[in-house]
């Protein structure tokens, strides 16, 4: 509507003899609050005010290095405003941000060893932040033909704009602590594990044959096979100088590990659950962190990559083997607590049952992968409920 239009409603308005007053009329199509100056012409109406009050929204992506992380700074609409390498420091990101002179309604970085860190800081210091899955990112990010930090951190920006991602758990610090611990013992378990191999196998290679020794009895076995060689004896001395050396240290992380087991209620209640012991506990406690992020029980499974992949296209329809995605060490303690229910329990229950039914209709190897996944589901039902493990199903129906 131009300045002649508005101008012509208002003489119109006054001379109507029974309308309202000219005070009135001056206030409706006057007003200083429902016009807008813009450039020669006038803007009416609640436009106006709207048009106002509208601000523009910014979003950023961080592509986070060792060393130097590329930032990318995006408007809504798509348009780059703002692009830097800053150092991989929050406080150092923290001050970029703060510096643009508007404020950044999301910040997003792709999970990471750093991320959390990171993620932290920025969290912190006030700003929104997600991290994102790192699939998702890659298979957003694969159509470009040259990679580089700049381009992902663009990539990540947009990504962040139009809210095409899917956001990850950050861990508290005491999860991030208890895994770091477990990750330490099991390296040290695989270290142990690869000096005993090492020791047969260069025995084997003259003869000698360890054969099953228990693990107390091993190092007197080979010092038995080596007496008469010194060559041998000498690699001996000292590849069993280094396997006490690493069995005290990883028996050491063992009895931190479970001494926090002692003092969770968690998971304690979750040893209830035949075949699931300190270490299955800890591991399947510190992945999940918060319970209540999952909607559904069930949905643990495919959070593990313990449930099938399937790939559909028109008349093809393969369903294979589980997904193996998500955390590989609680998938792997879940196979273990699965093998060990369905061979070594000797006391019954409606979960072993269920799984030697499997067993019978699938194979040993499919059920114990849904037995897995059973016990996934069964932990984290007894989180939320607080409850312990029901051996039967009278004692289900009767909860």
């Amino acid at each position: 509507m131009d300045n002649t239009e508005i101008f012509r409603r208002y003489q119109t308005a006054l001379r109507c003899r029974n309308g309202p007053s000219a005070e009135s009329v001056r206030r409706r199509w006057l007003s200083p609050d429902r016009m807008v100056k813009r450039g020669p012409g006038l803007r009416i109406g609640p436009q106006a005010s709207q048009h106002r009050r509208t601000a523009v929204q910014y979003f950023s992506g961080i592509d986070v290095s060792l060393e130097q992380s590329s930032v990318c700074v995006v408007d809504e609409t798509g348009k780059i405003v703002k692009e830097a390498k800053i150092p991989s420091d929050p406080e150092a990101l923290v001050m970029f941000f703060k510096a643009l002179g508007f404020r950044v309604t999301r910040i997003g970085l792709e999970a990471g060893p750093l991320s959390q860190w990171i993620y932290a800081g920025l969290t912190r210091a006030g700003f929104e932040t997600v991290l994102l899955e790192t699939r998702h990112v890659k298979a957003a990010l694969s159509a470009m033909t040259v990679k580089t930090d700049r381009k992902d951190a663009r990539g990540i920006a947009q990504l962040i704009r139009m809210g095409w991602f899917r956001p990850v758990h950050a861990k508290s610090t005491g999860s991030q602590e208890t895994r770091s611990l477990l990750v330490a013992r099991k390296l040290l378990q695989g270290k142990l594990r690869d000096v005993e191999l090492s020791l047969r196998g260069i025995l084997r290679g003259f003869g000698l044959k360890v054969g099953k020794v228990a693990p107390k009895s091993f190092e007197m076995r080979i010092r038995q096979l080596t007496a008469n060689h010194p060559i041998l004896e000498q690699i001996a001395g000292s590849m069993l100088v280094a396997r006490a050396s690493l069995q005290t240290e990883y028996n050491k992380l063992h009895k931190a590990i479970l001494k926090i087991v002692r003092q969770d209620a968690v998971c304690r209640q979750f040893m209830t659950v035949p075949s699931v012991g300190p270490v299955v506990a800890i591991t399947f406690r510190t992945a999940v962190d918060d319970p209540h992020r999952i909607k559904k029980s069930k949905a643990v499974g495919s959070l593990f990559g313990l449930t099938p992949k399937r790939y559909q296209s028109g008349e093809t329809d393969v369903i294979g083997g589980i997904s193996r995605v998500g955390d590989a060490m609680v998938r792997t303690v879940l196979y273990e607590a699965a093998n060990v229910l369905l061979s070594r329990v000797t006391r019954f229950s409606a979960l072993k049952q269920w799984g030697l039914a499997v067993a019978k209709r699938r194979g040993m190897k499919r059920a114990k992968v849904a037995v897995a996944r059973k016990i996934a589901v069964i932990l984290h039902r007894m989180w939320i409920d607080g409850t312990k493990f029901r051996w039967t199903k009278a004692e289900t129906a009767h909860a």
